[in-house]
């Protein structure tokens, strides 16, 4: 029996780390009845059992202006966590070892380890990873998993352990997990690709992480957006190559498809901070299986935790949505002017994530999460 399982038999997870952001600005979540309520109360009534926290280094500029999309720093990702830890959810940590967004296309050291490199950046991620697990234990809010490092399929702490440097990138993650397993032996340890559909891409990732004495660990995370990615056979064709290869536990750690195609009225000025809710422009809507409907929305749910549940050996875990709560709120984006100056990114900073949300522009329940809520993984595969 796997780490996970000795837990839960299947999670479904939902990634709410702007959630502080939201609250501070406005939004308010209603339930079926129309009530407003704690988001994470409503998500819980819908049979999400875990949470997903992203971590920043230091999400500040020099001048302490904050960046953005959450600022999710140790403060903010405590306090939420103890939001979950009183509603009796799973906690996962993705801890980006970066200062801002870490993912396949970004991956910029923190300010603080600009000048590292080879054995000092190694260095920093251990003593990083170690004081602030010991940190989140002093708190009371002990991650049941963790996330080392976010989206690595093109590496880490670049430029040092960008790909094709598997060497570099195999001591920077196992640095992070020599941290772990010196607080806690027994911690699930995950490490997390983009482009679920790829098998090329993750045969070749962690074959070579192998090859160059990467540590061990336990869960192999898959990012799958179907505007971006390929079909739901491919990524599930994958998954189950994983499984036979690795033996390894799968989540898919990031999810979401859109709901609707209709530009949200409550803030159409982006550099406002606002955001049309517009991620999945029509030309990438033409691309996905599912129709960017309310109902396309739900039946792909579905079927994505199908799919997940038919992977061999029972190793198929369940599913993170990427930021279902983050609807349209005057003032949160993906990031601030400080910290596209930071990323030296020229473009615009609004919130055009919101309708791939699990919550409509007021705040009310989508049928998602009723065909989430009444998935059995026991009974539905």
């Amino acid at each position: 029996m796997g780490k996970i399982s000795k837990k839960m038999k299947f999670i479904k997870g939902m990634d709410v780390s702007t959630l502080l952001e939201l609250e501070t600005l406005g939004a308010r979540f209603r339930d079926a009845d129309g009530d407003e309520r704690d988001v994470l109360s409503i998500l819980q009534e819908y049979g999400t059992n875990a949470i997903r926290l992203r971590l920043w280094n230091h999400p500040y500029s020099q001048e302490g202006e904050p960046y953005g999309g959450g600022t999710n720093d140790m403060d903010s990702v405590i306090s939420l966590a103890k939001r979950v830890r009183e509603r009796g959810m799973y906690f996962l940590l993705d801890v980006q070892y970066s200062d801002f967004w870490a993912n396949s296309g970004r991956q910029i050291k923190p300010k603080a380890w600009a000048d590292f490199t080879g054995k000092r950046l190694e260095y920093a991620v251990y003593d990083y990873t170690l004081a602030m697990l010991r940190n989140f234990r002093t708190e009371g809010v002990f991650p049941d998993m963790i996330q080392i490092g976010n989206a690595l399929s093109n590496g880490l702490l670049w430029p040092d352990g960008r790909h094709p440097n598997y060497e570099n990138i195999a001591w920077f993650v196992s640095a992070g997990i020599r941290a772990v397993r010196a607080v806690d032996q027994e911690m699930p340890i995950m490490i997390h690709l983009g482009n679920g559909d790829s098998n090329a891409l993750y045969r070749e990732w962690f074959d070579s992480y192998f090859e160059n004495d990467g540590l061990d660990f336990d869960i192999i995370g898959l990012s799958y957006f179907p505007c971006l990615h390929g079909s739901l056979n491919n990524l599930e064709d994958n998954m189950c190559d994983l499984a036979e290869r690795y033996g390894k536990e799968l989540i898919v750690t990031e999810v979401s498809t859109g709901y609707t195609m209709e530009k949200c009225t409550k803030n159409e000025k982006l550099k406002s901070g606002g955001g049309k809710g517009m991620a999945v422009k029509p030309a990438l809507a033409k691309k996905t299986e599912y129709p960017l409907t309310k109902k396309g929305q739900a039946d792909f749910m579905e079927e994505l935790m199908k799919r997940i549940a038919r992977v061999p050996k029972g190793l198929g875990k369940g599913f993170f949505y990427w930021e279902p709560a983050w609807i349209p709120v005057d003032g949160s984006g993906w990031a601030t002017e400080a910290s596209l100056k930071y990323m030296k990114d020229p473009g615009s900073y609004g919130n055009e994530w919101a309708n791939q949300a699990l919550f409509d522009y007021e705040g009310r329940p989508l049928p998602a999460l009723d065909v989430i809520k009444k998935f059995n993984v026991l009974t539905k595969i």
